[in-house]
């Protein structure tokens, strides 16, 4: 039975455009993403290094780039919040059936962009809705590692097989599968978040 429904943010209920970044870098004339840039990309996700750092970085890297260039590049990925998906989230927080978490890869640049977005006051009834609000950053661990599935069930003492995680990324999902977790991979696009009671038979 499941008890507890973990939520990714980004291409669950915020939309994406995964491919602007590196097209609006390549406008710039940066057109391959190194494994070094990775690194870093993912070390900033952990929460390991600063804003600060990792701007220096690109622009130590690349002269071409401007702070100002760098960072519109960088959160040109984020798009709108539709406010259906806010109006279900509310209401299934309203019915008290679940306890609701959220897992997130993400950083402080995208969470800004994210709240200015959305306004303050829509991103804070959204973050509301969660018992539990977990940000790569905030925790220093990362999807699709092993340790950050372990760390919310265990923080929040939920065991896996009543635990449903809904995540558009088959890697994050393949490894909360391995932990026992229930998942459900959502193809953005195709499906969307407030489709999950529909497939209740299937999912739970």
């Amino acid at each position: 039975m499941i008890k507890n429904l973990l939520f990714d943010f980004g291409d669950v209920f915020i939309n994406l455009d995964k491919k602007a970044p590196e097209q609006a870098l390549a406008k710039m004339g940066i057109r391959e993403i190194d494994n070094d840039m990775v690194d870093w990309h993912n070390t900033y996700e952990k929460g390991l290094i600063t804003t600060e750092e990792l701007t220096k970085y690109y622009l130590d890297k690349f002269p071409s780039l401007t702070r100002i260039s760098f960072t519109n590049a960088w959160n040109s990925i984020i798009l709108d919040f539709p406010q259906h998906r806010l109006d279900w989230i509310l209401k299934l927080k309203e019915e008290g059936k679940y306890k609701l978490l959220l897992l997130s890869n993400t950083n402080d640049l995208h969470i800004e962009q994210v709240i200015k977005n959305m306004g303050a006051l829509r991103y804070s009834k959204f973050q509301n809705c969660f018992e539990r609000f977990y940000l790569s950053q905030q925790i220093n661990l990362r999807k699709p590692d092993l340790e950050i599935y372990d760390y919310v069930l265990t923080n929040d003492n939920l065991i896996a097989e009543e635990t449903l995680f809904i995540d558009d990324t088959v890697l994050n999902t393949a490894a909360a599968a391995s932990m026992n977790i229930r998942t459900w991979h959502l193809e953005p696009g195709i499906q969307d978040v407030t489709q999950l009671f529909k497939k209740k038979q299937e999912l739970f």
